[in-house]
């Protein structure tokens, strides 16, 4: 089955890459690292302003509705550029507080996620939350969804990007009872989708800048590319990373959560092996911090085990197709 963006969403996508490529990704990336928000927090309004978190707010708080398809495409774009913060986290809280059912914590919390004055991080109880340093902390422990007053100490990932924290016991309860747990599902399926359409993004970028580098480093006189050995292998992770893009949009249709976590493997996997096979044809230049390629291939390495590792998603997935229970 063939899956075709229609023009409205090809030009959705060619817009927001047009606005990321000038706004200079790898510079708010660093400062993000380093602890300075303000120039992330600029490129996220930017971001809202084009509707990218509306596009998991309901109409009724100010958004577009939930549009998982063209959430899909707006984050492989921001995976293509590497654009920092918790976009992730901010759309599974959105679709939490949408699939809560209760208008109190909606109305207060989805107008400031749908227009990008609120950045929201989420976490399940027991995990550290990401930026929770620069956004409100949502935690769901069992059935009870509470915002946290605080975090503890900020932890350095594998993505020097993506700030961890453990969240602060206590504060505020916005909704109790068995619907969270539900709504907290929903949200996971969501979470899965946005992570895989930005590992497939992360992808495509290594790609690029690989097919790119090969064609100007030379040897014995000839372009690195021309080599059938290197050949092979950008060969691999293109067809790893167009396996991926059906099983993305065919996810983004069904959005059932065995869809959703087969996507997310296949995304993930394949990024993680163009980052790899990027790593090795660049050579010594791929492993310094200071080369741009290292920005997407740290992201490659966190997203493969975000909000789910491959051994839990492929139990999701193998348990859809059986009909068997979830984890």
């Amino acid at each position: 089955m063939r899956f075709l963006l229609d023009a409205e969403q090809r030009a959705f996508a060619a817009s927001l890459d047009a606005m990321l490529t000038s706004a200079d990704t790898p510079s708010a990336v660093r400062a993000w690292a380093a602890g300075d928000h303000a120039p992330g927090r600029a490129l996220w309004s930017r971001l809202a302003e084009a509707g990218v978190f509306a596009l998991a707010v309901p109409e009724a708080y100010e958004g577009v509705g939930l549009l998982p398809v063209e959430l899909a495409v707006a984050f492989v774009e921001l995976g293509r550029h590497a654009v920092p913060g918790p976009v992730v986290e901010t759309v599974a809280a959105a679709v939490l507080l949408s699939e809560l059912g209760e208008p109190g914590p909606a109305e207060r919390l989805l107008p400031g996620l749908a227009s990008g004055k609120t950045v929201a991080t989420f976490a399940p109880a027991g995990a550290y939350a990401l930026d929770a340093d620069a956004a409100a902390l949502l935690v769901v422990e069992g059935e009870t969804l509470r915002r946290a007053p605080g975090h503890g100490p900020v932890r350095a990932s594998v993505d020097p990007s993506r700030r961890l924290a453990a969240p602060e016991a206590g504060g505020e309860v916005l909704a109790t009872g068995p619907h969270v747990i539900r709504a907290a599902r929903r949200a996971l399926a969501w979470a899965r989708l946005a992570t895989a359409a930005q590992a497939l993004g992360v992808g495509l970028a290594l790609l690029d800048r690989t097919v790119a580098y090969v064609g100007q480093r030379t040897q014995f006189g000839v372009p690195v590319g021309s080599f059938q050995a290197v050949k092979h292998r950008l060969a691999d992770a293109t067809i790893a990373l167009e396996f991926a893009r059906p099983l993305l949009f065919g996810a983004a249709l069904s959005m059932a959560p065995a869809d959703v976590a087969a996507a997310k493997v296949r995304a993930c996997e394949a990024a993680y092996t163009t980052a790899r096979t990027a790593l090795q044809l660049h050579g010594a230049i791929g492993y310094t911090a200071e080369y741009d390629l290292s920005l997407w291939f740290t992201r490659a390495r966190a997203l493969r085990t975000a909000w789910g590792s491959p051994a839990e998603c492929r139990t999701e997935a193998l348990a859809g197709l059986s009909g068997g229970p979830r984890s």
